[in-house]
C-alpha cells in the first residue's frame, strides 16, 4: 500500500457556516495503481490532490503515506517526504521563465544533495528520453505549450518519485500533444510509477485503471 486517507475533511468557515470543500473522504492507493479523478468544476478535485500532494493541510482525518502519519508530521518533515516521493505536474506548468530548459529539470535534484556530476548524467537522460536536447538552453517563453508540459513531465520524473500527481496534464494541448502525454504516462505507469490524474476527459480517464468520481466533495 502506498497510501491511506481516512474520514477525511476539509473545510472553510463563511459567516459562520462550514464549507466542506472534502467532506468525508476514503481513499486507498496501491503501488502501481493509475487513478482518475473526476467530477465537475468546484467538486473538490484539485484539493483532493493538494491534499494527497501534501501541499494543503485538511482539518480532519487520518492521512497514511508509505506508513508515515502525514496529519501528525511537522511542516518540515512533511516536506522531505513530499521532496522525496512526489512529482507534481500541473496543468500551467509551473517552470520557473529566468531558468532553462536544463535548469528546470535539474531543480528538484538540488533540493537533494546530489552531486554536480550526477546531476549533470540525470539531466541529460531526460532530455534525451523525452527528446529535447536541442532545446536544452531555451526558456519556457520559447516552447510550445507541449513542449513546457513535457519539460514539466521530465522535472517531476527526475527525481524518481514513487507517486505522480498530474492536475489536468492535458489541459492546455492540442489532442496530439495530449495523446502522447497520457501515452507517456501509461508508459511510466507500466514501469512501476504510481499516477493519480484529476481530469474532465474520458478518454484520458479511460488509461487508468480507476475512476473515482467526486461531487460536492463526496467521493460518489
Amino acid at each position: 500500500m502506498l497510501l491511506q486517507i481516512k474520514d477525511l475533511f476539509k473545510w472553510v468557515n463563511s459567516g459562520g457556516n462550514r464549507i466542506f470543500l472534502l467532506n468525508d473522504i476514503e481513499l486507498t492507493v496501491n503501488k502501481g495503481d493509475f487513478i482518475s479523478i473526476m467530477g465537475p468544476s468546484g467538486s473538490g478535485k484539485t484539493t483532493l490532490l493538494n491534499v494527497i500532494g501534501m501541499l494543503d493541510d485538511f482539518n480532519e482525518g487520518e492521512y497514511n503515506f508509505l506508513h508515515e502519519s502525514v496529519h501528525k508530521l511537522k511542516e518540515k518533515h512533511r516536506a522531505n517526504l513530499y521532496k522525496e516521493y512526489i512529482g507534481f505536474v500541473f496543468q500551467l506548468y509551473h517552470l520557473i521563465d529566468e531558468l532553462t530548459v536544463y535548469e528546470n529539470i535539474e531543480t528538484p535534484l538540488l533540493y537533494k544533495n546530489y552531486k554536480s556530476s550526477e546531476r549533470k548524467s540525470l539531466v541529460a537522460d531526460m532530455l534525451d528520453r523525452f527528446n529535447i536536447v536541442g532545446k536544452k538552453d531555451l526558456f519556457p517563453s520559447q516552447l510550445s505549450g507541449g513542449q513546457q508540459q513535457i519539460v514539466g513531465i521530465a522535472r517531476a520524473l527526475i527525481s524518481n518519485p514513487k507517486l505522480i500527481l498530474a492536475d489536468e496534464p492535458t489541459g492546455n494541448l492540442n489532442s496530439k500533444q495530449g495523446e502522447e502525454i497520457m501515452r507517456l504516462f501509461k508508459q511510466l505507469n507500466d514501469e512501476g510509477v504510481t499516477i493519480i490524474q484529476v481530469t474532465h476527459s474520458e478518454k484520458n480517464a479511460a488509461y487508468g485503471s480507476r475512476i473515482i468520481n467526486l461531487l460536492d466533495g463526496r467521493i460518489v
